[in-house]
C-alpha cells in the first residue's frame, strides 16, 4: 500500500503543480474566468478581487503539490488538498449542469476542457486525494530533515511567484490565444473545417386558459383548437454545435462608428497595431513610445491605437496615428498587457510584444 500511495502523492503533486504553472503563465486570464463564475452567481461586486484570487490561487496549487512529492505536513496539506478539490470539482460541476461555460479554466487555454472533461476529472482527482487523506499519517517525508523540506517548498514559491510576475510584464510564455504570434486573424475568423452547426427546432408558444404553453411541430397538443392563443415563435436550442471561430467580435471602429477591420486587415503592407485598455499610464513611456514612432515613420508603417477609449485619447497623439474604437473585452483577450503591440502585414501576426518589451520591438522594426 506504501507503493500505491507513493505513487499516487506523484500523480497528485505532478497534475496539481502543472495546474498552477499553466494558469500561472496567464493568471488575468484566470482572472477572467472567475470573473464569468461571479457574473453568473450575480456577485459583479467581486470581481475586483478576481486577479489576487487568481494569483494566490496559482500559488496555492502549485505548493500544494510539491507538498504532496516531498511528503511534508501532510496533516495540514492533506486536508487543504481535500478541500481545495471538493472545491474545484464542485465548481466544474456547476458548470456541466448550468451549461454557461464553454470551459472551466482548469488548465487555462492552452489545454482547454470542457465543463464535463472538467468534473471527470476532477471527480477522478478526489477520489485519489481521498486515499492520500487516509494514509496521511503514514507518508514517509522525501527528505529526512525537515529544512530541506521547508526549503523546496519556499524555493517552488520563489519561482512561481516570479513566472507570475514575469508574464503579467512580458505577456504569457507560452501564447495560446488566437491573437498570438504567427497566426493569421482572418483564418482566425473562419468557422473551422468539419465544425457541427447547432441544432435547434422551432418552438410555438401559445396562451390558453391563462396558461403559457409550449411545444415543437413533432408534439402538437391532442386538444389543440381555436382556444389556443398565439404568441410567438422562436428557435429553441437543443444542441450546442462547434461551429465557432476562434475570434468572433474583433471589430475596429473609426471614431465615427465605421467598420474598417476587413479594410485594414486586408492590407498588404505592413503595419503597427498598438491595442490599449486605457491612456491613464501612457505618459510614464511616452519617450518609448515616441522612439518607436519615429522608426515607423522611417520604415514607412502605418501605425493605430486601438482602445476602448479611444475617442477620449485625441490628444495624446499625432494627426499621422489612427485611433481606433475597440471592444473592451477584445482588447482584454488580445492585449494581456497595457498597451501591446502588434506588427501585421495583412492579417499576419509578425510580431507581438509587451509595453515592457517596446526597445525590443522597435529594435525589430528595422529587421522586419
Amino acid at each position: 500500500m506504501k507503493k500505491t500511495v507513493l505513487i499516487i502523492r506523484w500523480v497528485v503533486g505532478i497534475l496539481f503543480i502543472f495546474s498552477g504553472l499553466i494558469k500561472a503563465n496567464d493568471t488575468l486570464g484566470l482572472s477572467y474566468k472567475m470573473q464569468e463564475f461571479f457574473e453568473a452567481w450575480g456577485m459583479q461586486s467581486f470581481n475586483g478581487l478576481t486577479f489576487g484570487l487568481a494569483f494566490l490561487m496559482n500559488l496555492f496549487e502549485i505548493i500544494l503539490g510539491i507538498a504532496m512529492i516531498v511528503g511534508f505536513g501532510m496533516e495540514l496539506f492533506s486536508w487543504l488538498i481535500l478541500l481545495l478539490i471538493i472545491f474545484f470539482a464542485f465548481l466544474t460541476g456547476y458548470a456541466a449542469l448550468s451549461g454557461k461555460f464553454r470551459s472551466c479554466g482548469c488548465f487555462g487555454d492552452c489545454l482547454p476542457l470542457s465543463p464535463v472533461q472538467s468534473f471527470t476529472k476532477d471527480i477522478v482527482l478526489m477520489i485519489l486525494v481521498i486515499i492520500i487523506f487516509f494514509n496521511r499519517k503514514k507518508v514517509q517525508p522525501l527528505f529526512k530533515r525537515k529544512i530541506i523540506s521547508i526549503s523546496v517548498i519556499i524555493l517552488g514559491i520563489v519561482i512561481a511567484t516570479a513566472f507570475q510576475c514575469h508574464t503579467l510584464r512580458h505577456l504569457p510564455l507560452f501564447d495560446c490565444l488566437p491573437y498570438k504570434k504567427g497566426n493569421y486573424l482572418l483564418q482566425q475568423m473562419k468557422v473551422p473545417p468539419g465544425a457541427i452547426p447547432d441544432s435547434s427546432v422551432v418552438t410555438f408558444k401559445y396562451k390558453k386558459n391563462n396558461k403559457i404553453i409550449e411545444f415543437d411541430a413533432m408534439h402538437f397538443p391532442a386538444d389543440f383548437d381555436s382556444t389556443y392563443q398565439y404568441i410567438n415563435r422562436y428557435d429553441k436550442l437543443i444542441r450546442k454545435g462547434t461551429a465557432t471561430p476562434a475570434i468572433s467580435d474583433f471589430a475596429l471602429l473609426t471614431l465615427s462608428g465605421t467598420d474598417t477591420t476587413q479594410e485594414i486587415l486586408q492590407q498588404q503592407n505592413k503595419y503597427i497595431l498598438v491595442l490599449a485598455k486605457d491612456f491613464q499610464n501612457w505618459k510614464f513611456r511616452k519617450t518609448d513610445f515616441d522612439n518607436m514612432v519615429k522608426v515607423a515613420k522611417k520604415n514607412n508603417l502605418p501605425i493605430f491605437v486601438a482602445s476602448p477609449e479611444a475617442t477620449n485619447a485625441k490628444s495624446l497623439f499625432p494627426q499621422n496615428i489612427t485611433l481606433l474604437n475597440l471592444d473592451a473585452v477584445v482588447e482584454k483577450t488580445a492585449a494581456r498587457c497595457n498597451p501591446t503591440y502588434f506588427l501585421l502585414e495583412g492579417d499576419h501576426i509578425l510580431e507581438k510584444k509587451s509595453y515592457t518589451d517596446i526597445d525590443a520591438f522597435t529594435k525589430e522594426l528595422n529587421e522586419k
